[in-house]
C-alpha cells in the first residue's frame, strides 16, 4: 500500500487515528502528513492496515474482519519472533553449557548442547514470545496497532555475550503505531511483559521445587530464565520496559523490581 502523503510503498503502513489515512513510518504522525483530522478529539481504536498478513490465511486479505483484529499477525512479525526465539534459545544453551563446563572441570559433547538447547527453547520460548505478545495485546487494547520486530544487532550481542558469562537479552521490541499515548498507557503496556515473565516463572516453580531429572531441569531453567528476563527488562534504562514504568509510577516499579531482585538472589545465588 502507498503512503498517502509521499507515495512510498509500505508493506506495514501506519493508520492515522484522526484522519484515517495510511502512511509510511516517516509520515505516520499527524504533523508529518499535515493531518486534516481533529487531533483534539478523543482517540479511538483504528483498524489494522488492509495489507497486514493474516495468521489464518497466510495471505493478503481483501478485508480484515473487525472481530479478528486482535489476532492478526504479519508474516514479518511471525518470522522475526521465530528467529529471535531460536537465537535466544541458542544463546541461553551456550550460557548453560559454559557454566556446567566450568563447574565440572571441562568436557561436554554435542549431546549436552542438544539437551540444553531443547530446555532453553522450551523455557525461553514461552518467556520471550508471551512477553512480547503481552506488550502487543495491551497496546491493542488501548487502540494502537502493534507489531514485534527483531533487532539483528541485539541477537548478535546475545550470542556473543552468552560466551562471556552473561546474556544481553534484547532481541527486539514490539513497535507501536499511534499518537498521543499517555504516560500511564505507556507504563502499563511496558509492565505487561515483565509481569507475564513473573507468571510463567510461577508456573515453572513447582517443577523446580518438586521435579526430578528432565522435568526438574526444565523447572529450574524455566524459573531462572523468566526471573532473569523480567528483572533485566525492569532495569530503569532506556529503551527497556523498566524506564517507562519508572517514569509512569515509581512505586509500581519499586515493588516489582524489589520483588524480582529478591527472587533473583534466591534462584541464582
Amino acid at each position: 500500500m502507498q503512503c498517502q502523503y509521499c507515495g512510498k510503498e509500505e508493506s506495514l503502513p501506519f493508520v492515522c487515528n484522526y484522519c484515517g489515512g495510511t502512511f509510511c513510518g516517516d509520515h505516520r504522525l499527524p504533523e508529518a502528513h499535515q493531518c486534516k483530522g481533529d487531533i483534539t478529539q478523543k482517540r479511538t481504536a483504528t483498524a489494522p492496515p488492509q495489507t497486514t498478513f493474516s495468521w489464518q490465511t497466510g495471505g493478503l486479505p481483501e478485508q480484515v474482519p473487525q472481530q479478528a483484529q486482535a489476532t492478526i499477525f504479519s508474516r514479518i512479525e511471525i518470522r522475526d519472533i521465530i528467529i529471535a526465539w531460536f537465537a535466544l534459545g541458542v544463546a541461553f544453551s551456550l550460557s548453560f553449557v559454559s557454566r556446567v563446563d566450568i563447574a565440572g572441570g571441562g568436557g561436554f559433547g554435542p549431546n549436552d548442547f542438544a539437551l540444553f538447547l531443547v530446555i532453553s527453547l522450551l523455557t525461553v520460548g514461552p518467556g520471550f514470545v508471551f512477553h512480547e505478545l503481552s506488550h502487543k495485546f495491551v497496546a491493542q487494547r488501548y487502540g494502537f496497532w502493534a507489531e514485534f520486530r527483531m533487532w539483528p544487532m541485539g541477537l548478535v550481542l546475545a550470542l556473543v555475550t552468552s560466551l562471556l558469562g552473561f546474556i544481553f537479552a534484547a532481541p527486539g521490541a514490539t513497535y507501536i503505531s499511534g499518537v498521543n499515548i499517555s504516560k500511564a498507557e505507556n507504563g502499563k503496556i511496558s509492565v505487561a511483559g515483565p509481569m507475564m515473565n513473573i507468571l510463567i516463572a510461577a508456573l515453572f516453580l513447582p517443577l523446580y521445587l518438586y521435579g526430578t531429572g528432565f522435568l526438574g531441569a526444565l523447572g529450574y531453567y524455566g524459573t531462572e530464565i523468566n526471573i532473569f528476563l523480567a528483572l533485566f527488562n525492569m532495569l530503569p534504562i532506556g529503551p527497556l520496559d523498566g524506564s517507562k514504568v519508572f517514569h509512569w509510577n515509581l512505586l509500581v516499579w519499586g515493588v516489582i523490581f524489589g520483588a524480582l531482585a529478591v527472587a533473583f538472589y534466591f534462584v541464582f545465588v
